[in-house]
């Protein structure tokens, strides 16, 4: 039997064969729902390999693992990553060694040119900073050197008036934040990923993956055509177009350099590429934000005092990178109508991953979720896979706190 950190029982867990039925795994008693949807994705909604764990007052409630994945298996988590990044920024400003209000001029004095002397560190975390389109074209030899990138964004002139807008800052949000976090500990991102986060807590987590665990990484697959919906779809024709124009503020701000045809490259993934090349399981994502927002077997990153700044909107409205509706906390994506995370009205927040991967927490609940999938999709909305498995979850943790 398992309990909560508090002794409430939970019950036996029920464990899933992959011969009766389709995935390997345990749920808590209470928590067959998140089976249930978890075999209805693998079944009906065209998950091909995927893994879901959940966590509740501090221990793992759902744990299961299907399809291509096997239970050791990881993935490049591709945006999730900034939600790591996220912590870990969080994590060293508990401890006195990073400010968010501090101009980052101050700590990299490269970035002040063209403008950019007043920009504080918290704007680069709310991509408000407005340095996402760059004008300077990187190659993928330039992101794999790191300098090269980082040089790009300490030199670039503002999108926009920083501060008065918000935009995502797609692969720079990584060289921004990593440089930052270099310049404040001299250690990069990676290192920090590893010793702050990964080795306490006992995660499969890397920016930056090590050879000898390249054998268990599960390849990410391409998702079908886009649906008659999507094709449709006003936004998504709007950015399709402006896709395929290099010189379009989007293609600068989400293509450079294009690196979907290297994400398996070992040059790649032996790199730091702190927004996007971060690798991960399901397991470890959500019991990284269970001991961010709570408890886990004696580690406990955040106060809550400190979770509770760290996911305080920052920023709402149209974004000026996607060109619909975002809000964003310090690193943190928070609930909105494609990205609902638990709930439009409930206080999750983490981030997600282009094609799939999601990782939250909700704690009022004491709750946390990770999801991670090979076959990508692209959706109108919100992706049916997660949504389905993060509602199911958040219903079953209300109904245990009755």
């Amino acid at each position: 039997m398992t309990t909560e950190a508090n002794g409430t029982p939970f019950g036996t867990r029920r464990t899933f064969t992959a011969v009766v039925d389709g995935f390997d795994g345990f749920v808590a008693e209470g928590f067959e729902r998140v089976a249930e949807e978890f075999g209805r994705n693998l079944s009906e909604r065209g998950d091909t390999g995927a893994a879901v764990c959940v966590y509740h007052a501090g221990v793992p409630v759902a744990d299961l693992v299907g399809g291509a994945c096997r239970s050791d298996s990881v993935q490049v988590i591709r945006s999730a990553s900034k939600g790591v990044v996220a912590i870990l920024a969080h994590v060293l400003a508990h401890r006195g060694m990073l400010d968010f209000d501090r101009p980052v001029a101050e700590v990299w004095p490269e970035f002040a040119r063209h403008g950019k002397a007043d920009i504080p560190i918290r704007w680069v975390f709310t991509h408000q900073a407005g340095v996402t389109a760059l004008d300077r074209t990187l190659t993928v030899a330039d992101i794999l050197a790191w300098e090269p990138a980082a040089a790009a964004v300490a030199e670039q002139r503002p999108n926009w008036d920083p501060g008065t807008a918000h935009g995502y800052h797609d692969l720079t949000y990584g060289w921004l934040t990593g440089e930052i976090l270099r310049r404040v500990t001299g250690r990069t991102v990676g290192t920090l990923v590893r010793e702050e986060l990964a080795g306490p807590l006992g995660l499969d987590l890397w920016i930056g993956l090590p050879e000898e665990v390249r054998p268990r990484l599960a390849d990410l697959l391409p998702g079908p055509p886009p649906s008659p919906e999507l094709q449709r779809d006003p936004r998504a024709k709007a950015l399709r177009t402006a896709l395929a124009d290099p010189a379009s503020f989007a293609s600068k701000a989400l293509l450079n350099p294009d690196i979907f045809d290297v994400e398996h490259s070992r040059a790649y993934l032996g790199a730091e590429v702190p927004a996007a090349n971060g690798v991960s399981d399901a397991r470890s994502l959500a019991r990284l934000y269970a001991a961010f927002t709570g408890e886990v077997d004696g580690v406990r990153l955040l106060d809550a005092a400190a979770v509770d700044a760290a996911r305080r909107e920052q920023a709402a409205g149209v974004d000026r990178v996607v060109g619909y509706f975002r809000r964003y906390a310090t690193g943190f994506m928070l609930p909105d109508p494609t990205r609902p995370m638990a709930g439009l009205d409930t206080g999750s927040f983490g981030h997600y991953g282009m094609g799939g991967p999601l990782a939250f927490a909700e704690p009022e609940h004491r709750m946390a979720f990770g999801y991670t999938t090979v076959q990508e999709q692209a959706h109108v909305g919100a992706d049916p896979r997660s949504r389905a498995l993060a509602e199911a979850a958040f219903h079953c943790v209300k109904e245990i706190d009755r």
